[in-house]
């Protein structure tokens, strides 16, 4: 299975790593990797499973359409390996997010 630019991004934002950090633990070109994510051009199978691999070691759950997401996504594992804010049962929403906060005209 393969992963979107955008999970790319999203799963290392969650492991809060640079392309550096990624790259090294992926052993990634650095162009490679910054094309990828930018959209301009897509990696060789082998690749695509290195970073995928190398996140998902690090704790990343990459998530498809359907089941519990809408689309594809990322999530973030527990140390013991359940899903971080995740129950396969019910949809979770925290009280703060119940209510737009935003300022009038910034969308959402």
């Amino acid at each position: 299975m393969s992963i979107s630019a955008a999970q790319c991004r999203g799963a290392r934002a969650l492991l809060a790593w640079s392309q550096g950090d990624l790259c090294t633990a992926a052993n990634v070109g650095r162009a490679t990797l910054a094309n990828f994510e930018l959209e301009k051009s897509t990696p060789y199978d082998r690749t695509l499973r290195d970073i995928r691999a190398a996140l998902e070691s690090a704790g990343v759950t990459f998530l498809e359409a359907g089941g519990i997401a809408s689309g594809p996504g990322v999530s973030l594992r527990k140390q013991n390996g359940a899903a971080i804010d995740v129950d396969e049962t019910e949809v979770v929403q925290y009280r703060e997010n119940l209510e737009n906060d935003a300022p009038p005209g910034a969308g959402g």
